[in-house]
């Protein structure tokens, strides 16, 4: 899971198509308040990623998965490098 603070996003768009699940939503719509103060909270507590990796090897058969933040979260950071 990938996390930006929400003070630091300048609101362009251009991670929303990017995102290879769709999982982010524009900060105007309802439901987005819980991700917003979720980005906030890990955003200071995680480590910055730095270099891009390759997607998991199971990554597809996630893509549909839901609830994925109730079954899957962890509050454990991954390496960020």
């Amino acid at each position: 899971m990938l996390v930006i603070h929400p003070d630091e996003c300048i609101d362009c768009g251009v991670c929303e198509p990017e995102c290879p699940i769709e999982a982010i939503i524009p900060d105007t719509e309802p439901e987005a308040e819980k991700w917003i103060e979720l980005n906030r909270e890990y955003s200071e507590k995680w480590p910055v990623i730095t270099k891009i990796k390759p997607a998991l090897p199971e990554a597809e058969e996630y893509k549909t998965v839901k609830n994925k933040l109730e079954q899957y979260f962890s509050e454990k950071p991954g390496d960020g490098d």
